[in-house]
């Protein structure tokens, strides 16, 4: 492999994903409840403690390289060790293959090279395997697989990967008052996180956190405490009120917090998301959704900032479509796949959970429908293939997954009675789109496979089984040989979107199921999400919104600044902060409450993409009963800029080629020009 002068420049690698499962468990491990540890109860892996790194090249003339290392390391030149671990090692000219080694137990091992032309990038192979042998001339042979080292943005020597931390930035609260019980009570104004600071303190104060008012008053009770003493530092917490009560005297001067976010939130060099329209309390939800959303965006994209503070696979997909109508995240996105998967050998679910391993991996062809980013698929492939293995080898003797006794079988938090034991048809249809993706990918990436031949014959399966030509509609489950007549919407609107009914049946199921009140409603945002894309992929554009005026309308109206982990209407007062038999137990800022920003921006501004990476985009706009609407949609290339009313749509996009659709009308949008069109 030929060098090049004008190569990019030196960049710090290490093995694929190894960064992503060191930070995650720093990440899933700070969790508290009432000043206790509380680890996640799935496996946890860790990096590989020895990694090799080698490239081959050519020098027309001989050059010295610096070299830094996170860990020790030793160097071989065309096969043989090198003296000692120098900082600086001068190759001379001709054909040659370095292979560093570098061991290093507390953070993965990393390696950083800058020369004239040899540099430490992508093109650089790693391997965690020890397969060499050595000949009596010293010179080792033999190797391991190589697969290409993973990198981001650590490109200067003194950042290595091991020192990734978020911004902060100092703010103050709104406002501050007196307890009954000789406390002070500050307000930060909405749901916030990061770091509190007492500044000036001489002695000790206790601290109780709260979403709410009613959680920082309730010592016993609420959900998250410290106790700072003189000198002392406090981890990062969620909260809005904080409740400081002095002890023995204690005095201190003012109360600040070091509020703590992720930079790519408004990613440098590329444009956010955006949505106005004519209903001002549209707008509010968007913003209010929004800004979940940038709570949840940190490490990884996290589910809950202030209970879980986890990342949970059925909660991240959603935040991955959220966030290519938003930020446009990509790093974050590649991140936490990579953290929920872990490493081989698989020994449970994701997470533990059946439903959120499918999920896995439906998000991996989400994201490359976004990106085009067809090298990330070729890096999770071998973990695809080995997860699915062990899917197929837990599958019951009619070759459907079932769940089993080391198995969390999910779907959703419900209201009403619902077993989740035996054959679940919800499942299965997640099955059979986890089994569309890897055909998907196989075919991506030229591996022969015969996964769109098992997709078909368990979408048959599915058909047969649990469609009631009676009830016109997909039956809950099997259970124990005999079949569960219950009717839910989770496998129906599932039907719709993953392509298992056909258009007659669809419309069957929209009468029968999804727009009958007579069905159990849904209270989670999480599942409202599916529920409402379904309304508007129906073409529902006007009852979905009502449904976010009367449900994320109703949380604003109930003072949410953040969005909730469930709501439910008919509770009032504190009934609202109780969750899991805690009265404080719900989390108020949840990752998968800001679903309006994804909505909102594919169904009503209509922007998708019809080819990976917006190659190709659709832009199919919809008012659903507003006067007006406007916004922007971020892609790989920029902003697709969508304004419409009910005379005209205007559409302008920098890249790709577009289509806008209005009624009939197919109209071709170009580059760098605004495309009219009179309604």
């Amino acid at each position: 492999m030929q060098a090049s002068p004008n190569s990019q420049k030196a960049t710090w690698i290490w093995y694929p994903g190894d960064f992503e499962v060191w930070l995650g468990n720093i990440f899933n491990n700070r969790r508290t409840e009432r000043g206790a540890m509380f680890p996640p109860f799935w496996k946890q892996d860790s990096h590989y403690v020895t990694v090799e790194f080698s490239k081959a090249f050519t020098l027309e003339e001989q050059e010295t390289i610096t070299i830094s290392c996170e860990g020790r390391f030793n160097l071989m030149l065309d096969g043989k060790l090198q003296f000692g671990m120098p900082k600086t090692f001068t190759v001379p000219k001709g054909e040659h293959k370095l292979n560093l080694k570098v061991w290093n137990q507390a953070t993965p091992p990393a390696l950083f090279i800058d020369g004239n032309t040899i540099r430490t990038d992508s093109s650089w192979l790693a391997t965690y395997e020890d397969k060499l042998w050595i000949d009596e001339n010293g010179v080792a042979h033999g190797s391991g697989i190589y697969v290409p080292a993973a990198h981001w943005n650590f490109d200067r020597i003194d950042t290595p990967p091991s020192s990734f931390h978020l911004e902060r930035e100092e703010r103050r609260p709104v406002s501050c008052r007196g307890t009954a019980t000789g406390g002070t009570l500050y307000d930060f104004g909405r749901e916030t996180f990061g770091y509190l600071k007492v500044k000036g303190l001489k002695g000790r104060v206790s601290i109780y956190y709260g979403e709410s008012a009613e959680e920082a008053l309730d010592k016993e009770r609420c959900e998250t405490l410290d106790v700072l003493c003189e000198g002392g530092r406090l981890d990062s917490k969620a909260f809005r009120y904080v409740n400081i009560e002095k002890e023995d005297g204690a005095v201190y001067d003012e109360v600040l917090m070091d509020y703590e976010y992720n930079p790519t939130t408004v990613p440098d060099g590329m444009p956010s998301g955006s949505f106005r329209c004519s209903d001002e309390e549209i707008n509010r939800i968007w913003e209010v959704a929004a800004y979940t959303m940038d709570l949840t965006t940190r490490e990884f994209f996290m589910d809950g900032i202030k209970r879980d503070r986890w990342t949970w696979s059925g909660d991240a997909i959603q935040s991955y479509l959220m966030n290519y109508y938003l930020r446009f995240d990509t790093a974050c996105v590649k991140r936490t796949v990579r953290q929920l998967r872990g490493k081989d050998p698989v020994t449970a679910h994701v997470n533990t959970i059946m439903d959120y391993t499918f999920y896995w991996f439906n998000s991996i062809l989400d994201y490359y429908n976004y990106t085009g980013d067809k090298d990330f698929v070729r890096e999770m492939w071998p973990r695809m293939v080995t997860l699915m293995d062990y899917v197929e080898g837990r599958l019951n003797a009619d070759g459907m997954a079932e769940g089993q006794p080391d198995d969390w079988i999910f779907v959703d938090w419900v209201d009403f009675p619902m077993h989740k034991r035996g054959t679940l048809c919800f499942e299965q249809i997640l099955f059979m789109k986890a089994m569309d993706t890897m055909a998907a990918c196989a075919k991506l990436l030229g591996v022969k496979s015969d996964y769109r031949v098992r997709s078909e014959v368990l979408r048959n399966k599915i058909k047969q089984t649990f469609w009631s030509y009676e009830q016109r509609a997909y039956l809950h489950a099997i259970e124990d040989g005999r079949m569960n007549r219950q009717i839910t919407k989770f496998p129906n609107m599932f039907a719709i979107l993953y392509g298992l009914s056909y258009e007659e049946e669809r419309r069957e199921i929209m009468q029968t199921v999804m727009l009958n009140p007579a069905i159990d409603p849904i209270t989670t945002p999480y599942m409202r999400f599916y529920e409402l894309e379904t309304l508007c992929l129906m073409g529902h554009h006007q009852e979905v919104l009502k449904e976010m005026r009367d449900y994320w309308g109703g949380m604003l109206r109930e003072g949410a600044t953040s969005f909730w982990e469930k709501y439910v209407p008919t509770e009032t007062g504190t009934q609202h902060l109780a969750m899991y038999g805690r009265p404080y137990g719900k989390s108020l800022c949840h990752a998968w409450g800001a679903s309006p920003v994804y909505l909102l921006g594919k169904y009503y501004l209509g922007v998708k993409p019809t080819k990976p990476g917006y190659e190709e985009y659709e832009v199919r706009p919809a008012l659903g009963g507003l006067e007006w609407i406007e916004g922007t949609v971020p892609t790989p290339h920029g902003l697709i800029h969508v304004c419409m009313d009910r005379q005209q749509v205007k559409v302008r996009a920098t890249e790709g080629t577009g289509w806008l659709v209005v009624g009939d009308r197919r109209i071709r949008i170009e580059k760098n020009q605004e495309t009219t069109v009179c309604l």
